[in-house]
């Protein structure tokens, strides 16, 4: 096979071009190659965001072993998904806020 950015011979098995230093890309991808947690990651940290957060860091860890691919999924994932978590975090503080400033004047009251 031919390098893609030298054009210089190279094996066929060859992940790097020893001319020129570039990674030979490959038409397609095997099984290892796709960071399907990255994916999911993304998606869950939609709808439940604890678990897209732990499935998208899991897949930006191990990023290497799936040679960076998807590594921007589990990145827009961790993003999402802290976003969530965040504005989750704020409600919540703000709820019981707004229930103790709430309460007093109603025990009082009698209601």
């Amino acid at each position: 096979m031919y390098c893609q950015n030298c054009g210089e011979q190279i094996d066929d098995n060859a992940e790097i071009c020893i001319h020129c230093g570039v990674r030979v890309k490959r038409d397609s991808y095997s099984q290892k190659d796709q960071n399907i947690l990255a994916i999911i990651g993304f998606i869950l940290s939609f709808f439940i965001s604890i678990a897209g957060l732990i499935c998208s860091i899991i897949a930006y860890r191990n990023r290497e072993e799936y040679r960076h691919n998807y590594k921007n999924f589990a990145i827009a994932g961790i993003a999402i998904s802290s976003i969530v978590l965040a504005f989750i975090v704020i409600e919540i503080i703000l709820s019981v806020v707004f229930m103790i400033g709430i309460l007093p004047p109603i025990i009082n009251s009698g209601i």
